[in-house]
């Protein structure tokens, strides 16, 4: 049986506002099973602290950003926690989803990590026509960055320029954010051994995706888990007396108004 903490669909939970007693009582009365959690990220705390700590490994997260910190801190160590990357949108309310099948990635790139209930989402979504694959470590720690790459590269490029659609920054400001997520790419791999792109493919894949998507808007928010895992790598990096790995990213920031170059 699935249980979902959950704006969406039929879930046992529809706000992620409404009260942690209730979401607790529901999770209790269905004692196996995954648990979908479809709030915004900055809902997750107290969802996380909503549901039993015997079910935390049920959990089902599907949310965009760098999870994983936040996770680690607010989970207990070694928990198999299920994490999908999601590469399918609904453009509107009514509409089927848009797979994430590109000409690069014909297969898919939604993918899901080798958790709990990696199967299950698998199933989920294959049986509803959507692509998806499950990943062990380190590809799917690869994956995830990609995807965080993408978000944070392609979102502020086109915040840069008045806010432009995913296509336009693909299709007219593709050199631009090559060279940004080349840098992005280059803080990753440096911060994480296992993690290694060749950086044109990269490239290459990204934009794939953003044509898949080309009606998308584009806009920098949640900035704590998409643009601020690289900010916080800008600001760590002079104090160990070395240059701002990403300083495209830190002067698009900046420019928007982000924070103060003071700061870095």
């Amino acid at each position: 049986m699935t249980t979902q903490c959950s704006r969406v669909q039929t879930g046992v939970v529809n706000s992620p506002t409404q009260s942690h007693s209730v979401c607790s009582l529901l999770i209790h009365a269905r004692a196996e099973g995954p648990i979908y959690v479809c709030t915004r990220n900055d809902a997750l705390k107290d969802i996380i602290a909503s549901v039993p700590a015997d079910r935390h490994e049920d959990l089902v997260f599907v949310q965009n950003g760098a999870l994983v910190p936040f996770l680690d801190q607010n989970l207990k160590p070694g928990l198999p926690i299920t994490i999908l990357l999601v590469y399918f949108a609904v453009a509107k309310k009514g509409e089927p989803p848009l797979d994430g099948k590109t000409d690069t990635d014909p297969e898919g790139l939604t993918a899901v990590n080798s958790g709990k209930w990696a199967q299950e989402v698998r199933w989920r979504l294959t049986t509803s026509d959507l692509a998806c694959q499950i990943l062990r470590d380190p590809e799917f720690f690869q994956a995830y960055w990609e995807k965080n790459l993408w978000i944070a590269a392609y979102m502020l490029v086109g915040a840069l320029h008045d806010g432009c659609t995913v296509g336009d920054v693909e299709s007219k400001h593709r050199k631009e954010v090559d060279e940004l997520i080349t840098q992005l790419a280059t803080a990753v791999a440096a911060a994480n051994a296992d993690v290694r792109w060749e950086k044109l493919l990269l490239c290459d894949r990204l934009a794939a995706y953003a044509r898949s998507v080309a009606h998308f808007p584009t806009a920098v928010k949640e900035f704590e888990w998409r643009n601020g895992p690289f900010y916080v790598t800008a600001l760590a990096t002079p104090a160990a007396g070395r240059p701002d790995p990403c300083p495209q990213h830190t002067a698009g920031l900046e420019k928007l108004g982000v924070f103060s170059s003071e700061a870095v």
